[in-house]
């Protein structure tokens, strides 16, 4: 169990720590099960009459630009754990909040991050059958919001927020790696990525992709777009690797346009953060 690695800032390392909480593999679709033809990501089609070569690349590519202008609502899980949360850039806010594992588990933990620029928050949650063990956990499960030093968080995928990358998910950089896609339906789409060209999305962990190994280069995928065309859906099919099972990263979008400014703890619900929750978390 690796306490280190459990995150907020961008979920990876929480969703997705070997051992952390139990995975069940889903399944995923077997190839050519869909008679709709493929597109490959260099344009060139296969099978049936198909659409303009590249259309549907294309139309995952577009999908994620409003992402870019940070005003949704998003969700992802993975692994047994879970985070929901909003970005609202017009405010230099956002928030979220993560659970992993279950109450049952050997480790359990919740958070729940606040971000307004320049501030950031986190109001912190352990528990399950070991929890007791960790060093002065007392001094972690405090009740209250727990105010970050921003020059200890500058750069850490854990505690900090980017607001210059403002997809917590990484979703643009994960339908670059697009290597096959197909369409499925309206709206709908079915295909492979290389997440080895996603590291820094938020929502991969790189040690799963180094254990992936050659298995990284191929990693089947779903998309759904709404209305607009916009994302609304990615589900990545991580098979089993190493040590790790099969997982699928779910992580979805919502309310374009409609977030909220973040709400700032009340004074006298936050504290200073103990050393102890930077050593836990760097």
């Amino acid at each position: 169990m690796t306490v280190r690695r459990l995150g907020a800032g961008l979920v990876a390392a929480a969703l997705f720590t070997p051992g952390l909480a139990a995975c069940n593999a889903t399944g995923t679709p077997s190839a050519g099960s869909s008679a709709t033809p493929t597109v490959s990501a260099s344009g060139t089609a296969s099978g049936a009459a198909s659409p303009v070569a590249g259309d549907a690349k294309q139309a995952l590519l577009n999908s994620t630009r409003e992402i870019s202008n940070g005003n949704f609502r998003f969700t992802m899980s993975g692994a047994g754990s879970a985070a929901e949360g909003q970005v609202h850039e017009p405010s230099q806010s956002a928030e979220m909040r993560v659970t992993v594992g279950a109450p049952t588990d050997d480790l359990f933990m919740k958070l729940d991050l606040i971000h307004a620029r320049p501030d950031s928050w986190v109001k912190l949650e352990l528990g399950g059958k070991t929890a007791g063990s960790l060093p002065a956990v007392q001094k972690l499960n405090l009740g209250k919001y727990q105010h970050l030093d921003q020059t200890r968080i500058k750069g850490n995928r854990n505690l900090g927020f980017d607001f210059d990358k403002l997809d917590p998910a990484g979703s643009d950089v994960l339908t670059q790696g697009i290597t096959e896609v197909r369409q499925t339906g309206e709206g709908s789409y079915a295909g492979t990525i290389d997440v080895s060209k996603a590291a820094e999305a938020g929502s991969m962990d790189p040690g799963v992709i180094t254990a992936l190994g050659a298995q990284a280069k191929s990693v089947p995928f779903t998309a759904r777009l709404d209305a607009q065309g916009r994302l609304s859906e990615l589900v990545i099919q991580i098979p089993a690797a190493g040590q790790n099972t099969a997982q699928d990263v779910r992580i979805t979008y919502s309310d374009y346009g409609n977030a909220t400014a973040a709400r700032k703890p009340p004074a006298d619900q936050v504290v200073e953060a103990p050393q102890e929750l930077y050593n836990l978390f760097n």
